[in-house]
């Protein structure tokens, strides 16, 4: 049984990085967890995946594109980027971000991702792996001034396996586009049973 999805023409995709690759196939060749839907056929858009409830999370999603071949780009503090690690994080797809500069990183992102002929930006809107009440929006913000779709994910712990989810489009209405988030994601489970949302 494949355990990954097909990529499409006009997605963005890893170009050399063989020994980060060979990682992530050594990594996803053990797993269990495998990759189930369809990429869009899309250049830029705005991705998120939920719910996040362990660094395994993030460890296989890494490794599970690096097996695939998928540029999945993330943003974090610049000061991530000026450290000895700089040039890993930038490899891995890492985008810093200035605090200082006046159009903030929703700013900052949604131009970025404008200029770039292909780019899909992932977040993970819960911002942590704790449960929360309600999700950060700066993802929503950045698909709206970008002008892209969003790309929903979800991590099923019962099922090992994560979802690549129809397309989502904004609204004007974010707090409505985020309970349709909310139920779109109320089916998937995390680690110890963790919720994307409170139901």
């Amino acid at each position: 049984m494949n355990k990954f999805l097909a990529l499409q023409a006009a997605m963005p995709t890893i170009e050399g990085q063989l020994p980060m690759r060979w990682i992530g196939r050594a990594v996803t060749a053990f797993s269990v967890w495998r990759v189930v839907g369809e990429f869009p056929n899309l250049p830029r858009l705005v991705a998120i995946a939920a719910p996040h409830s362990s660094l395994w999370d993030g460890f296989f999603g890494i490794s599970a594109a690096y097996t695939m071949g998928v540029r999945a780009t993330w943003m974090g503090k610049d000061t991530l980027f000026k450290g000895p690690f700089g040039g890993l994080l930038s490899a891995l797809g890492g985008i810093p971000t200035d605090r200082t500069n006046a159009r903030g990183a929703v700013g900052q992102m949604s131009d970025l991702i404008r200029q770039r002929e292909r780019l899909w930006l992932f977040l993970a809107p819960e911002g942590t792996r704790r449960p929360v009440d309600k999700w950060r929006t700066g993802f929503w913000h950045i698909a709206r001034e970008a002008g892209v779709p969003i790309l929903p994910c979800a991590f099923d712990w019962p099922e090992r396996c994560v979802h690549v989810l129809p397309l989502f489009y904004p609204t004007d209405d974010c707090a409505a586009d985020m309970r349709d988030l909310y139920r779109i994601y109320e089916p998937f489970l995390g680690k110890n049973g963790k919720r994307a949302v409170p139901v």
